[in-house]
């Protein structure tokens, strides 16, 4: 038998199924639908980000979500009291802190754990204490990563929005540095000792680097794929990242085992 492929996790964001149903109010489209819909595609968890101004997910999506989706939640929040008192009520499985801002479409970088940390240390110890795994949104940077050590944080996520801009617009030089920074930046967290996620604004094309990269265990994407569905269907959009994922992974573990079975030829 071949050696077993350990995959990344693939978490599906249904924020942008909320999006739509705002724009007109009512039921539909129904994003709690979509979560059920990603588990059957094969999404090993479901994520959502429930915002101050409820520009999308809203609080009545996050009970249900915990009570009906049979795949783990990650709760994408901003580190304030009142979010903290929801999570806290809900016990998602994870919750993802973020950086919040009104005028912003989406979240823009990572949070600032450097110099917010005394502030982020209660709600992170707070978290925990009711069972919560908590993750930290922060850019690819050794002293951010540090930082969310300090913090005990049990996950960081790897802002990936640099090094996917940087594809989008064929910028190779800024693509190559930013690949780098998340590549030492997955090697610095992994061994501290921190479970390592990505996500934001990765599509097919820019998916496959990232999963590549052994220390990554989890991937969060949404707005690609809510946004693909619209042409070939939600069904469809998952399956194919999943399939693009685990290729890539495997091809990276199979290099991997090349090189070491070279070595040892050699020696």
């Amino acid at each position: 038998m071949g050696a077993i492929i350990s995959c990344p996790r693939l978490g599906v964001n249904i924020d942008h199924v909320a999006t739509i149903r705002n724009a007109r109010g009512g039921r539909h489209p129904d994003p709690v639908r979509a979560a059920h819909q990603a588990v059957e595609a094969g999404a090993d968890g479901i994520t959502a980000h429930l915002r101050e101004d409820r520009r999308h997910i809203s609080d009545l999506d996050i009970a249900r979500l915990k009570s009906e989706v049979t795949r783990p939640l990650n709760l994408e929040m901003a580190p304030t009291s009142e979010m903290l008192e929801i999570a806290r009520r809900h016990v998602p499985n994870a919750c993802c802190l973020v950086p919040e801002r009104r005028e912003e479409r989406t979240t823009e970088g990572g949070l600032d754990v450097i110099s917010g940390g005394r502030a982020l240390q209660p709600i992170v110890s707070s978290l925990q204490d009711v069972g919560i795994r908590v993750s930290l949104f922060v850019e690819p940077d050794a002293n951010a990563i540090d930082a969310a050590v300090d913090l005990q944080a049990d996950i960081v996520e790897l802002h990936t929005g640099s090094y996917c801009e940087a594809a989008l617009i064929d910028d190779a030089e800024g693509f190559a540095r930013e690949f780098r920074r998340i590549e030492l930046s997955t090697k610095r967290a992994h061994d501290a000792g921190l479970e390592v996620h990505a996500g934001h604004g990765l599509t097919y094309t820019t998916v496959g680097r990232i999963a590549a990269l052994s220390e990554v265990v989890e991937l969060n994407i949404g707005h690609f794929l809510i946004g693909e569905a619209l042409f070939v269907g939600l069904n469809a959009a998952i399956s194919r990242m999943r399939i693009v994922i685990e290729e890539a992974r495997q091809q990276a573990q199979s290099k991997s085992s090349s090189k070491v079975r070279r070595r040892r030829e050699a020696s």
